[in-house]
């Protein structure tokens, strides 16, 4: 970690990521880490109720703290004898005040959490941008 340690000026993190990471304050340790002072983290990612919204079905595991295997991300996309071969994931996804909290307790400080609505304009939060500065 010491060769990248305040390094960055900004970090910038999108497109579902946090449910890959099993010990979130560890990550946001790093990232905290990694940012000169007063730099700015920029994190975009799905929004913790997307996950328990499934075909215009709620799943009620909100607050689970479970991992779920899951198959990788844009595996359909390739051919199906290549599928047989990928491995599973584990995912654990995170409350929004689990993710907001650890960023603060990493030492962050927020400046700004935003919602957006689904890509179609579902009126529910499906990603959220938070913006944390070091």
């Amino acid at each position: 970690m010491h060769t990248y340690e305040h390094q960055f000026d900004v970090l910038y993190l999108e497109g579902g990521i946090l449910h890959y990471f099993h010990d979130l304050e560890a990550f946001t340790a790093i990232l905290f880490a990694l940012l000169k002072p007063g730099g700015k983290l920029i994190l975009s990612d799905y929004h913790p109720i997307k996950h328990c919204i499934h075909e215009d079905k709620y799943i009620p595991r909100y607050f689970d703290q479970n991992t779920y295997e899951e198959n990788i991300a844009y595996q359909s996309h390739f051919d199906p004898a290549e599928q047989a071969d990928f491995p599973k994931v584990l995912l654990r996804h995170y409350t929004m005040s689990e993710i907001v909290n650890t960023v603060i307790r990493s030492g962050f400080t927020l400046a700004q959490l935003d919602e957006h609505r689904g890509w179609k304009g579902e009126n529910i939060p499906w990603e959220f941008t938070l913006v944390a500065t070091r």
